[in-house]
């Protein structure tokens, strides 16, 4: 799910849900920045570049090839971003920051640049499995800036890597276990800056349908300013009734 914001008059966001030829899962959110739409255009690089790379990839069986798998694909999306904005003199400088992840059914292995983040609501309720690359996060590791004092500061949306912005990039990428039931949210900043963590595992662990916890994530988001876009991907481990297979 997508939604504008209330304030932006275009969507520089832009995500995907794709299956390899052996019916494998992956989700990517990217959220574009740069000059006039030019983060429109790396955002949507970034999606292409995935969705192609995927599409055409056969079954990776272990995190370590996932894992490998997906960092050459972002290195690879990285360099071609990149390559585009320094060819045109409208794209100069624009990125996207990315959060990816590969489901299957005894693992999922997230990738990413940025402060686009990916979460997981479990038993043992709402943790954050990505850490922002960003200013003020630098600030909190190292003490100047209190966690409660870091949503509301003035740099709090300038990330320290992005894809496309310069000649190499390297992602944090690591697997997890999950387990029937578990939910994984992949979000951009838009939704985060606006929702704290609290709020966001109250409306996930409603139990709703994702289509109406993920419409309530926006709606808030939106009720409390929507001064950015605003994308989620929600994602949850089920396991098929018919033939007793676990999938995602």
């Amino acid at each position: 799910m997508t939604d504008r914001g209330k304030v932006r008059n275009h969507n520089e966001d832009s995500g995907g849900i794709y299956f390899n030829a052996d019916g494998q899962f992956l989700a990517i959110i990217a959220d574009g920045m740069g000059g006039h739409k030019a983060g429109d255009v790396a955002s949507q690089m970034a999606i292409n570049h995935i969705q192609q790379k995927w599409e055409t990839c056969d079954q990776l069986s272990t995190p370590s090839r996932v894992e490998s798998w997906l960092a050459e694909t972002i290195e690879e999306m990285n360099q071609a971003i990149f390559d585009h904005a320094q060819a045109h003199d409208t794209c100069q400088g624009m990125g996207t920051t990315i959060v990816i992840t590969v489901c299957t059914s005894k693992f999922f292995t997230v990738a990413h640049v940025g402060d686009s983040r990916c979460y997981l609501l479990n038993d043992n309720g709402l943790s954050q499995v990505t850490e922002d690359h960003s200013l003020v996060n630098a600030l909190v590791k190292s003490g100047q800036v209190s966690k409660a004092d870091a949503r509301y500061h003035p740099q709090k949306n300038v990330v320290l890597k992005a894809v496309g912005t310069e000649a190499q990039v390297e992602p944090d990428v690591q697997s997890l276990g999950w387990e029937q039931g578990d939910l994984l949210l992949l979000c951009s900043d838009g939704l985060t800056d606006k929702l704290t963590d609290e709020q966001l595992a109250a409306i996930m662990g409603k139990g709703e349908s994702m289509v109406d916890t993920g419409q309530q994530m926006i709606d808030t988001a939106n009720n409390l300013g929507g001064e950015d876009n605003i994308s989620l991907i929600l994602i949850q481990h089920d396991v098929s009734t018919e033939d007793g297979e676990t999938t995602c």
